[in-house]
């Protein structure tokens, strides 16, 4: 198997859940209105670091589409979907474009603010260093 080169965004950015590799930029973001079978979802004009499975046709909501699963190239794991094409011209703006599922993604704010804290007691105290 070959290396995988992993593209870092400069900006804000959506990152893997599961792996924290940057997906999409915050500002290439189109809507936060989408949904999927696991809740919410955010389309994108563009995502980074993914693989694109299988074409198939997927009936959705807004009418058929054909879409591909997209996978974080470094994990594996499922993030969400890429429009290949809209049946119903009214839907035709979703060609090209990524939907991330929100419960697959951090958002990079989310992420540097997580902090753990360790609340076993404390045994010896800096004195004891000494």
């Amino acid at each position: 198997m070959g290396r995988i080169f992993v593209v870092e965004l400069e900006g804000r950015c959506y990152k893997c859940k599961f792996c924290k590799t940057h997906l999409a930029l915050v500002s290439d973001c189109v809507s936060r209105s989408f949904h999927c079978r696991r809740g919410k979802a955010y389309l994108f004009n563009n995502a980074v670091n993914t693989t694109i499975g299988a074409l198939e046709e997927r009936l959705m909501l807004s009418g058929l589409h054909t879409v591909a699963d997209i996978f974080c190239c470094c994990c594996g794991q499922i993030v969400g979907w890429k429009y290949e094409s809209a049946h119903e011209k009214s839907q035709k703006y979703k060609e090209g474009k990524f939907v991330l599922e929100r419960g697959r993604i951090v958002d990079e704010v989310d992420f540097s603010t997580e902090f753990f804290v360790d609340s076993r007691p404390s045994m010896s105290s800096d004195a004891d260093d000494v």
